[in-house]
């Protein structure tokens, strides 16, 4: 009992550790910090670098949010999320502007402000290279299969397109593998991305075709009602464009959006502390999830086989309805959600909360399983030896239970690390979001998804081996 409260005041001190030093936005309201929010796969606007063996978010976006910060005498916090994500982490609080190439469409300005233009652009249409005269004009993408970043002016576009059929991602880099994977046959981008893109990528072009929309200048968005923030932020980009150092940002990010190494190898070595840091972060947030998840899994369990009807029915409802709802779902509840009515937990909390209720649901099950597999003349000789009830449960049925669905346990563990890779969509740095990092700063298609796979295998086969062990052991113990 000692070892195991031991082990729940240390994942609970990590827990705190790993809360607090996840989340700058919370700390922003302590201190003078203007927390911006990006996706960060989009060079030359946002894009992950190595600069001096560190990786860092760089781009023109990111240059020009820097000298509103300065000017606002405030620190730069840079949040990395997918786009899609953007607005609700704007809505939420969870940062004060969003910079990602937005285009302040009338439909978004329903949901939060802009500041004025401080960038224009042209559309283009991205090809394979080898495809680059089949496209010369929009009436050459009627009936194609289009790639466009999701809830975006280019999806707007590729919609427009008569009989084309559109496949939109909230990642860039998501996207661009599609393309390279023929999975679509052409994308629509900005014109300096696409650049970017035919620059670096030899096997990619721009085509002739050439999209036209309305909405083709970039705006900061800021939450709704933040009027003194929107005039401070104007002020700024009025003195950027004054000075023409937008235009300078432009051709400085464009320079430092080199072509990476795209040999697998090469680039486990090149990122191997980045792939390893998200290995180290996807352990502990399992090792986390387990634990609790087990615990609530149990009191669960409990609850149901109760003899107090209402303690029985909430936790009926629990089990049905964590296990009838996507985890995805649960888990932006609690991240984007419950801020709106004063909770609000650091990202990598948020994430362990979350895959701990919703393993809790499952493990539950299990753990019922496993008692009515226990004789119940077990618990009739217990009690009639004197036993309580809840004494009969801890020291004859549970342990029996357990042990007969340790190998069920198991799995849920593996599963659990598979599943954790939910978590990079609110930005924990997991593995999938050092390979998402990966790919967008090497314009790699799939060599980072393979390094991850593999990471992801070596840890459940350890983790599948370590659990056959401990079965055989238990079963020598009998």
């Amino acid at each position: 009992m000692k070892r195991i409260s031991a082990l729940l005041a240390c994942l609970l001190t990590v827990l705190l550790i790993a809360g607090c030093s996840g989340s700058p936005t919370e700390q922003s309201t302590n201190s003078k910090k203007l927390v911006l929010g990006t996706s960060a796969d989009y060079p030359p606007y946002e894009f992950h670098k190595k600069i001096n063996g560190t990786d860092e978010i760089v781009g023109f976006d990111i240059e020009i949010a820097k000298e509103l910060a300065k000017d606002m005498g405030a620190e730069l916090v840079i949040e990395d999320m997918k786009f899609d994500s953007l607005l609700l982490a704007l809505n939420s609080g969870k940062i004060d502007i969003a910079m990602a190439a937005m285009n302040p469409t009338e439909e978004r300005k329903k949901n939060v402000d802009f500041t004025s233009i401080y960038y224009t652009s042209d559309q283009a249409v991205l090809v394979r290279a080898d495809d680059k005269d089949k496209f010369k004009t929009m009436a050459d993408l009627e009936g194609k299969n289009i790639g466009a970043q999701k809830s975006t002016i280019y999806e707007d576009i590729a919609r427009s397109i008569p009989n084309a059929k559109v496949d939109a991602l909230s990642k860039m880099s998501d996207i661009l593998l599609s393309l390279e994977s023929k999975r679509v046959d052409a994308l629509i981008v900005e014109l300096p991305v696409a650049e970017s893109y035919e620059k670096n990528r030899p096997t990619l072009a721009i085509a002739e075709a050439h999209p036209t929309s309305e909405d083709n200048g970039y705006a900061i968005a800021v939450k709704k009602g933040r009027e003194e923030l929107v005039g401070q932020l104007n002020k700024s980009i009025d003195r950027l464009l004054s000075e023409d150092k937008v235009k300078k940002y432009v051709t400085d990010a464009t320079k430092l959006a080199e072509e990476g190494d795209t040999n697998i190898w090469s680039l486990f070595t090149q990122y191997k502390s980045t792939f390893l840091k998200g290995v180290l972060w996807t352990l502990l947030l399992s090792l986390v999830t387990v634990v609790f998840g087990f615990i609530l899994g149990v009191i669960l369990v409990l609850m149901r086989r109760s003899r107090i009807k209402p303690l029985k029915w909430i936790a009926v409802a629990y089990i049905e309805f964590l296990r009838g709802t996507p985890l995805m779902v649960q888990l932006f509840i609690i991240y984007f959600g419950l801020p709106s009515i004063g909770i609000e937990f650091p990202k990598f909390i948020a994430g362990a909360i979350a895959l701990s209720l919703n393993s809790a649901a499952y493990l539950a099950e299990i753990f019922r399983a496993g008692i009515e597999s226990v004789d119940k003349g077990q618990l009739e000789a217990a009690r009639s030896l004197g036993m309580k009830q809840s004494m009969a449960m801890r020291y004859i049925i549970l342990p029996q239970a357990l042990k007969q669905v340790l190998p069920a346990i198991g799995n849920e563990f593996v599963v659990i690390i598979k599943e954790s890779s939910i978590v990079s969509l609110i930005g924990i740095t997991d593995i999938m979001f050092q390979e998402e990092v990966v790919r967008g700063s090497t314009y790699a298609g799939l060599p980072p998804l393979i390094i991850a796979a593999v990471l992801y295998f070596i840890l459940t086969f350890t983790c599948s081996k370590l659990l056959g062990v401990a079965e055989r052991r238990l079963k020598t113990s009998d």
